[in-house]
């Protein structure tokens, strides 16, 4: 009876996976200090002091916990993806606590793409139509997912580098498909990004406003984000390919839909990777060359930034239900065309500035 009545009102599951983060996070900030489980100040960060780098740990346990206790009876078809996700989660920590090469870290994220994408079974079979294409092979199944998977996994990473950014764009994302589920009567998803909400929300509030609790989101949050995100992506777009969604919440364009939600991180991504490569460095080089670096660079501080940042996924997200029924090339082309027309603006601001400063010195 009491698991029926937190499934009828699902927002208060995100009450008790923020309850159980509440109450785990103290504990894991007390071992991670202990341990030596901590970043120190560097030239790439802005924090002063010792700040733990290990706050997926407490998303994960708070969020797993509770999504057993209201799903146990769903664990013999979960059991794959949360395998999984532990794996994501471990593969982050060892990286946050021993540094993993790029290639070891990549190996990772394939083993828990194997366990998504090849035992869970959740993966990608559909093209909604791209390229002409519908119902895709097995192993192209298989390959794409995987590169669908890492890419986004990788994409959430790479975003995380100012305070409550990943989170919050965790947040947002989570809240889109949790709603969207919900209304889709498809209630094992819905809960599933609920569960994470309350578990980034505590993470959210220790990370913005904590000073001296403060905890940093590490690999092991960053890559289980991506993970579980790449999961709902892969889901949202399988029910809406096969029709398994009331009519009225049929999206034709779902994965330029999936796309134009998480704009951020992958045109971020994009831009960054292709700006390394250009300046014949590799893709993986660490720089300051991020879209929340460029909104730092015009005098905007962490909590403003992320602000902005949080706002323009909003926008996003409305231009994707606005096109969610567009021709998937239109609302591809739209959503890319918007973000650029973004940077170039933010660019000649920046640029505005330096010959401001140039002047000055003069």
């Amino acid at each position: 009876m009491i698991q029926d009545f937190f499934l009828q009102h699902s927002y208060l599951i995100g009450l008790i996976s923020f309850t159980l983060g509440l109450l785990g996070m103290p504990v894991i900030i007390r071992i991670a200090k202990a341990k030596g489980f901590v970043v120190r100040p560097n030239k790439r960060m802005s924090h002063t002091g010792e700040v733990p780098n290990v706050g997926g740990l407490n998303i994960c346990f708070s969020f797993m916990l509770t999504y057993l206790f209201f799903e146990y009876d769903q664990l013999s078809q979960s059991q794959f993806f949360l395998i999984g996700l532990f794996a994501i989660m471990a593969v982050g920590f060892i990286d946050d606590v021993l540094i993993l090469t790029p290639m070891a870290k990549l190996l990772g994220e394939t083993l828990a793409g194997i366990a998504l994408i090849g035992f869970a079974d959740l993966r990608i079979t559909h093209l909604h139509g791209l390229f002409g294409i519908t119902e895709i092979g097995t192993i192209p199944s298989y390959l794409l997912s995987l590169f669908v998977l890492i890419a986004i996994i990788n994409a959430i990473n790479l975003i995380d580098g100012i305070d409550g950014l990943a989170s919050g764009l965790g947040i947002l994302y989570c809240l889109f498909f949790a709603v969207y589920f919900w209304l889709a009567g498809d209630v094992s998803w819905s809960v599933l990004a609920i569960c994470m909400i309350g578990s980034l929300a505590v993470f959210f509030i220790y990370n913005v406003f904590g000073n001296r609790e403060k905890i940093f989101m590490g690999d092991s949050g960053s890559l289980l984000l991506g993970y579980l995100l790449t999961a709902c992506v892969f889901h949202f777009c399988e029910v809406n390919a096969y029709h398994q969604v009331p009519e009225a919440l049929h999206m034709s364009a779902a994965p330029a839909v999936a796309i134009c939600v998480l704009t951020v991180p992958i045109f971020d991504t994009i831009r960054v990777s292709l700006t390394r490569i250009k300046q014949h460095r590799s893709p993986f080089n660490p720089d300051k060359n991020h879209i929340h670096h460029l909104l730092l660079r015009t005098g905007l501080n962490h909590i403003q930034t992320t602000c902005v940042l949080l706002s323009v996924s909003v926008l996003f997200i409305g231009l994707a239900i606005l096109g969610r029924n567009w021709n998937m090339w239109v609302l591809l082309i739209a959503d890319f065309a918007l973000a650029t027309c973004m940077t170039l603006i933010l660019w000649r601001i920046i640029n505005a500035q330096i010959v401001k400063e140039q002047q000055n010195k003069c």
